[in-house]
């Protein structure tokens, strides 16, 4: 038997006004045919989980296209279109047994504000009602009605930050391989609750979605029961199926996934007070950073999460960390016009930039720097343990390293670039340990990277497109009523 690969992933933050063209997914990964094998096979991802899978098994893998850009704002309609043709028309050219495809989940185009499931209703319109497909999604989808009906199972992360994409792969491999050989008849359901999960509030290795997600685990020891997924959700979409999702998978029993989707969506309903996220603000989190005797001290700038779909060059935290004479600390801007000047500067050289606010000022004022040019880097670094997002391979594009007053170090990128690991700092020869401060763009994920560096942890309650409070945004698309929004 013959299993196709396919994965179209992207995060879409709906605050975001810039639509993520092609070229966004060309930067990170646009491949196709055999080439997805190359790039995704020995990757710490669903797509690399897929494939060892179906090998493993002694199916043949149809590779068709993988799909996946840094978050940011809606993809356009010309991305979606193409790609969701690519995928129909793979399948129908090569006539697999059954699909395999990594979705994020909450994908947003600018004409589908559910595009994860208008995906799979292009699915099913060509290739019929009874073609398996079996999903790997991200635990923060949010997730359609008609996304789990198009589909015959589907399984989520479960781990944030993520580490288990690749077990996530194996998982959903193996629900369609026993479909495949007639050994079950899986049955879905799904279950939202109508609360908010705070992002600051849904890492999965503390109360209480620790304990959630150990009752999702606990699920798969009943009879009947295949696979449970709790997904709490990506905050930063404005859209009707925005918030977390339960999913079931029982074996030819819908009315027990049901009753246990729905009995975990309301223990989670119970539990809603515990989901809020209170942070330090600005200027106490950087006074407390200079004080601080376990370093380095990690400041955390949760308004500008670049894995959230923020800008990625926020200036609150460097504004006042100048202010304040912080020294020796670094802090990673997107800035692909000052990484140019640097470049025509060559390394050695001293120059003026003005960093920061380019897009917005959401994320704080341009500021003003002289500095000298310490390095100039490719961009490009290998990431050999697991890391959220999965990523191997990865590109910042060209990279300048700027030093700056007080021995503060500014690395400048020309593409947006998550902290998701040590690499984007060590590359350039940064030794994160030896920094009295290092700030990351970001809420959960960095701590895969970061926490067994880190000396003192500091939350940061920063403005931008993925702040804290939902309070910051107005939301009119989301089902009502939706706690805490009033």
């Amino acid at each position: 038997m013959r299993i196709a690969i396919a994965g179209f992933m992207h995060e879409s933050n709906t605050f975001n006004p810039l639509i993520t063209e092609r070229a966004a997914f060309e930067a990170q990964s646009l491949v196709f045919g055999s080439d997805l094998i190359d790039e995704w096979g020995d990757a710490h991802h669903e797509v690399g989980g897929f494939l060892e899978a179906v090998k493993v098994e002694g199916f043949e893998p149809v590779p068709i296209v993988m799909a996946w850009a840094t978050p940011s704002g809606p993809v356009a309609d010309s991305v979606f279109e193409e790609i969701t043709g690519h995928i129909i028309q793979g399948i129908q050219h090569h006539q697999p047994d059954g699909l395999l495809l990594a979705l994020h989940g909450a994908m947003v185009a600018k004409s589908y504000p559910d595009a994860d499931g208008e995906v799979l209703a292009r699915l099913r319109k060509a290739l019929g009602p009874t073609f398996p497909i079996v999903l790997s999604l991200d635990l923060h989808g949010n997730l359609s009605q008609r996304l789990i009906e198009l589909s015959q199972a589907a399984v989520a992360y479960r781990t944030y930050p993520h580490v288990d994409q690749r077990e996530c792969g194996r998982r959903a491999a193996s629900l369609l391989v026993r479909l495949l050989r007639g050994q079950i008849q899986p049955r879905m359901a799904l279950a939202k609750p109508p609360v908010i999960i705070n992002i600051m509030a849904q890492d999965t290795a503390c109360e209480p979605m620790k304990g959630f997600m150990e009752a999702v685990r606990d699920l798969e020891s009943q009879t009947g029961i295949l696979s449970g997924s709790l997904l709490p959700g990506f905050p930063y979409a404005d859209v009707p199926q925005m918030g977390p999702s339960v999913v079931v998978v029982a074996d030819g029993d819908a009315d027990l996934a049901q009753r246990e989707a729905d009995r975990l969506a309301d223990q989670i309903w119970q539990a809603r007070h515990q989901f809020s996220g209170r942070l330090t603000d600005v200027p106490t989190a950087v006074a407390l950073a200079l004080k601080a005797d376990r370093r380095p001290v990690v400041l955390v700038d949760t308004g500008d999460n670049v894995g959230g779909g923020s800008a990625g060059d926020g200036t609150v935290l460097l504004h006042e960390m100048l202010r304040q004479g912080a020294t020796d600390s670094v802090v990673c801007l997107y800035a692909p016009a000052e990484v140019k000047r640097c470049a025509s500067a060559a390394v050695g050289a001293e120059l003026t930039l003005t960093v920061g606010g380019k897009g917005d000022r959401l994320h704080g004022d341009p500021l003003s720097v002289t500095g000298r040019v310490r390095l100039l880097h490719d961009g490009t670094y290998i990431e050999s343990q697991p890391r959220h997002g999965g990523r191997r391979s990865n590109f910042m594009g060209q990279t300048a390293l700027l030093e700056i007053q007080g021995r503060n170090l500014l690395v400048l990128n020309s593409l947006r670039h998550p902290p998701f690991s040590l690499g984007q700092l060590t590359c350039l020869g940064i030794d994160p340990q030896r920094q009295r401060i290092v700030v990351v763009k970001a809420a959960i994920a960095y701590k895969a990277a970061y926490l067994p560096i880190a000396g003192t942890i500091i939350e940061v309650d920063t403005p931008g497109l993925t702040a804290v409070n939902p309070a910051r945004f107005t939301y009119r698309h989301v089902r009502r009523p939706m706690f805490p929004l009033p």
